[in-house]
């Protein structure tokens, strides 16, 4: 992996905890000599990952659309901003940048872009390692959607168990660097018959 993707929060009214662990993301990144790819914004997770990432002497790599290119939203600073014309563009661009996906807390976006990974993944898109940073354990109710879905039959258990998860973006890092993509699982995902 060279490069990975940041999926996180833009809001500032969230604990001083998620700030913090976003900062360290960044900082681990860069100190692993990884580039950061991210949505482009200064303001909370979003800010603290670019920021930690930036003063470990990192590569940051920020991806944003024409309407949040603003003093208000846009970080400064970054190694390069790329402004592409919609959210469709905006993610098609993270993916092409990016080796590996990681969730820290976050909202719709996050969930979306998370998701959208994994549905990728599972439909043999790409063969990226995922991760969720759990912080403060903010990912517990959606890993127990998750396995609850494993149980009724909608997910493979495969699929679920690619899904890489710690609460140290350290020992999250080591787990995506030895993902195993189930290749497996998406032949029977995606039977012909």
């Amino acid at each position: 992996m060279k490069s990975i993707c940041v999926f996180c929060g833009s809001s500032d009214s969230v604990s001083p905890d998620y700030l913090a662990a976003a900062r360290q993301t960044g900082r681990t990144l860069a100190e692993r000599g990884l580039r950061l790819i991210f949505g482009g914004g200064k303001t909370g997770l979003m800010g603290a990952v670019a920021d930690g990432a930036l003063e470990a002497n990192g590569e940051v790599i920020g991806v944003i659309i024409p309407s949040m290119n603003t003093s208000a939203l846009a970080h400064t600073g970054l190694t390069r901003m790329d402004v592409v014309p919609g959210m469709h563009e905006r993610k098609a661009r993270m993916h092409e940048l990016s080796d590996g996906y990681i969730a820290l807390p976050g909202g719709f976006g996050t969930f979306d872009e998370l998701f959208e990974t994994i549905t990728w993944a599972q439909v043999g898109a790409h063969e990226k390692p995922i991760g969720l940073l759990n912080v403060k354990n903010y990912y517990a109710p959606l890993l127990a959607a998750i396995d609850h879905a494993v149980s009724e039959g909608f997910i493979f258990e495969e699929h679920r168990a690619a899904l890489c998860c710690d609460s140290d973006p350290g020992k999250l890092l080591d787990a995506m660097a030895n993902h195993h993509h189930p290749h497996e699982a998406v032949k029977r995902w995606m039977r012909q018959d």
